[in-house]
């Protein structure tokens, strides 16, 4: 059986038809669905940890991201989505290192996927940049709450009665490089392709999702400018989507703000606002359906951002920095 593979569709449907969705994937006991059901942020450049363990640790500072992305109106069960996230850089010797951990909670209708996971990298001057090498430690825990089914489908053996979970352990890798303005960077997630029971008769099968972003930063004849192209791509060996980004920012006396648009073949368009001050940068997109869903089928994102210095063997107050990688 299959799941719909990507979860910005299903929290665009309408709801009789998610209900339809939510039966068949639950219809045969003792059956497996497989799905990919990993979020795919706007603001992928600023979420790296989201998808790779490679990029903790890449800053020296203190970094903290958080993202709520969730369904625009019109559509009931549209759910959302919570991203909170945090790593640091340390050093032993003259090796470098980074370690973080985040937590990932993504609901949609009766249906609850939660992410935990803990990172290392290890980051390698090599060719006049820095090669940075990341694994991940997951728990996933998949929930489904049958007492939210309407009254006329309580009675439907496919849904169950109550609250049902269950949990799996699962690994992630990656690699990042970056060198001067330029960065390109690949992972996996679920690399034990984990299948999870949900109760005693439902199992959901995780693929792996393989991912690939690359950035370069270009300099403007002013300097208080910079434009940044970018492509994120994601394939889980059935589905493939691409996302590419462009973004202006002007920064002048530790401030900053930026904007700029992406676009996803046969998926959406996106435009983006955001800006940093005193150290914490915060941002807002809105990503229109193209697939036929209409525009009003979009997503509303919101993410924040935060570094401070750890100087934790230094006299005075730790210093805020700005919040991105490039």
């Amino acid at each position: 059986m299959t799941l719909l593979s990507e979860r910005r569709w299903a929290a665009a449907c309408p709801r009789r038809l998610f209900r339809l969705i939510v039966c068949l994937v639950l219809s045969v006991a003792a059956g497996t669905a497989r799905a990919q059901y990993d979020p795919a942020f706007s603001h992928y450049w600023q979420l790296e940890t989201q998808f790779n363990p490679a990029a903790v640790g890449r800053s020296p500072q203190l970094a903290i991201n958080a993202a709520y992305m969730m369904g625009a109106g019109g559509f009931d069960d549209a759910g959302g989505t919570m991203y909170a996230g945090a790593n640091m850089a340390f050093a032993i010797g003259k090796t470098r290192h980074g370690v973080g951990a985040l937590f990932q909670n993504d609901e949609i209708g009766l249906f609850s996927h939660k992410r935990f996971a803990l990172q290392y990298a290890y980051h390698q001057p090599l060719f006049g940049g820095v090669l940075s090498i990341g694994v991940e430690a997951d728990m996933l825990n998949e929930a489904i709450d049958g007492s939210g089914a309407d009254p006329g489908e309580t009675g439907d053996p496919a849904i169950p009665s109550g609250n049902v979970s269950g949990s799996k352990f699962d690994a992630s890798a990656g690699l990042y490089y970056a060198r001067g303005p330029l960065y390109a960077a690949v992972s996996v997630l679920h690399l034990t392709a984990p299948t999870i029971l949900i109760g005693e008769t439902n199992e959901l099968s995780i693929d792996p999702l393989y991912n690939f972003t690359a950035g370069y930063n270009i300099r403007m004849r002013n300097p208080l400018f910079n434009v940044t192209p970018s492509v994120m791509m994601r394939y889980d060996g059935t589905d493939f989507r691409a996302d590419i980004t462009a973004r202006l920012s002007y920064s002048n006396d530790k401030k900053q703000i930026y904007g700029g648009a992406g676009y996803s073949p046969s998926h959406s368009v996106m435009l983006f606002v955001g800006g940093m001050f005193h150290g914490v940068d915060l941002s807002y997109s809105y990503e229109a359906n193209t697939s036929g869903l209409g525009l009003q089928a979009g997503f509303h994102e919101i993410t924040m951002a935060y570094r401070l210095d750890l100087n934790l063997g230094k006299k005075g107050k730790n210093k805020h920095k700005s919040v991105r990688f490039l």
